[in-house]
């Protein structure tokens, strides 16, 4: 159903889906207008689209959503638009679980555990999207050994 080049599992607990990278290749030879890359329980969403010349969507606003006061949730994004990034995503108990090379037009998604980022070229440009609001480094992050 989803268009998803790789999906991370904790070794902790197996049916944790942590991180998962969609990789421009995947979706090469796909035609289709809509994909979306992330399914609908997630709390950061993203679909991919590719258009045509003339298409045109009718007019909208979102629906602001009353969340669940108990659900505390950080999920962030990566997009590559140029350049190379190397990501290495952990698993819940900070344990280093894959390296992936993400290259222009990769995304990466971390709905749980932790990640870090290393920029391979000079002059990478990437859009970072993630769950609000934003309160502050002490507040927003809790930092790994290395």
């Amino acid at each position: 159903m989803y268009d998803i080049s790789i999906q991370i599992y904790s070794k902790i607990d197996s049916e944790r889906l942590l991180h998962q990278v969609w990789k421009k290749e995947a979706q090469r030879n796909k035609r289709t207008e809509r994909i979306d890359l992330v399914e609908p329980n997630q709390f950061i969403q993203c679909s991919a689209l590719h258009l045509q010349k003339g298409k045109k969507f009718k007019p909208h606003r979102h629906i602001w959503k009353e969340l669940n006061p108990s659900i505390h949730i950080a999920q962030e994004s990566w997009f590559v638009v140029s350049g190379r990034v190397k990501a290495f995503f952990y698993d819940v108990d900070d344990t280093l679980l894959e390296e992936i090379i993400l290259s222009s037009g990769d995304v990466s998604f971390t709905f749980e555990a932790g990640h870090t980022y290393e920029i391979l070229e000079n002059d990478t440009y990437v859009m970072e999207y993630k769950t609000g609001p934003y309160e502050g480094v002490e507040r927003d992050k809790t930092f790994l050994k290395e």
